[in-house]
């Protein structure tokens, strides 16, 4: 009993079912296991036609997924790590920036909960914040605000 490995179609459907990906993702994902060329394109242009790969659900899934707990410029490059379109991780680029603060403060209030009593703390807690990508404005007016970012 032989067994036939899956199509292309068969394998982008299996990796679109777990989550979304953008096309350039599932090309590069895919790319090795092309037999012929021009298949893989000819199956991805065939699954973006039926609406199974949509790059505005990529960016939403992204959104929801990461934008609680990650700042601007991190949500950002994950957007164009996935091969986005500029225009689009532009626009919600656009809509994460008004949000920011806030963000960043729930981000602060899960992990400190209170204000820093010393520069050596304060340091560490706007590291904490710039690693996860939060801007530099965002970052001082919730760790030297003492939790209140509404300044």
């Amino acid at each position: 009993m032989a067994f036939d490995a899956p199509s292309l179609k068969g394998r982008a459907l299996r990796l679109l079912s777990a989550r979304e990906h953008s096309r350039a993702e599932l090309q590069r994902r895919l790319q090795p296991h092309e037999t012929t060329p021009g298949e893989l394109a000819a199956a991805l242009d065939e699954l973006q036609a039926k609406g199974f790969l949509n790059e505005e659900r990529v960016v939403q899934s992204v959104l929801h997924r990461r934008a609680d707990k990650l700042g601007t410029q991190r949500v950002r490059a994950e957007l164009q790590a996935k091969g986005l379109p500029p225009e689009l991780v532009a626009e919600a680029v656009d809509g994460l920036l008004q949000s920011e603060p806030a963000r960043a403060l729930a981000v602060w209030r899960r992990k400190f909960g209170e204000p820093a009593t010393d520069p050596r703390e304060r340091a560490k807690q706007m590291r904490f914040l710039a690693a996860r990508g939060f801007s530099a404005d965002a970052i001082r007016r919730v760790v030297q605000g003492g939790g209140d970012a509404d300044d």
